[in-house]
């Protein structure tokens, strides 16, 4: 791969949980036009910090400026790129697909297939939660649409580094 060929990169960055953190990042983004893919924050096993998992579509030296222009925000502790080797990745899926007496079988087989579960019944449909890679979920989409799918939102990426090192500040 070239050095300046755009790919898909995940960070991890460890942040202090104070009002604002997340406008600030998604800022450093947006001013310098960086083409974020998603942007999830939740809790972290440590009170009081929180982990990002931003995933941009950048090329080396932009993944570089990117780092270094997080680490210079007072509020983010640790940032780390995650390799997809090195990584556990995933995803989650929440799809209202069309399901009546007549398919819902199929449907149910289907969300079984791919170890999604069913959340909801209703009289013409049913609610399907999955979880997974990108890929895994796409494929479970692509048995779904023919029954038809009403509604669909999926949540951004969170990851992991595979292994017992952490990102815990100080280790």
């Amino acid at each position: 791969m070239a050095e300046n060929e755009t790919t898909r990169h995940t960070l991890s960055v460890l942040v202090q949980d104070v009002d604002g953190i997340i406008s600030r990042v998604a800022q450093l983004f947006t001013r310098r036009g960086y083409s974020l893919i998603s942007l999830v924050s939740g809790r972290t096993e440590k009170s009081g910090i929180n982990r990002l998992t931003v995933v941009v579509d950048a090329d080396d030296v932009v993944i570089e400026q990117v780092t270094k222009q997080l680490n210079k925000l007072i509020e983010v502790l640790k940032v780390v790129r995650l390799e997809d080797a090195q990584a556990i990745a995933r995803q989650i899926m929440l799809v209202k697909v069309s399901a009546d007496a007549s398919n819902r079988p199929q449907v149910v087989d289907a969300a079984n297939i791919f170890r999604a579960r069913i959340v909801d019944v209703a009289k013409e449909s049913v609610v399907i939660e999955a979880t997974g890679t990108s890929g895994k979920l796409r494929a479970l989409l692509d048995v779904l649409e023919p029954f038809g799918v009403r509604e669909l939102v999926m949540g951004g990426r969170i990851a992991l580094a595979r292994g017992p090192k952490t990102m815990a500040p100080g280790k």
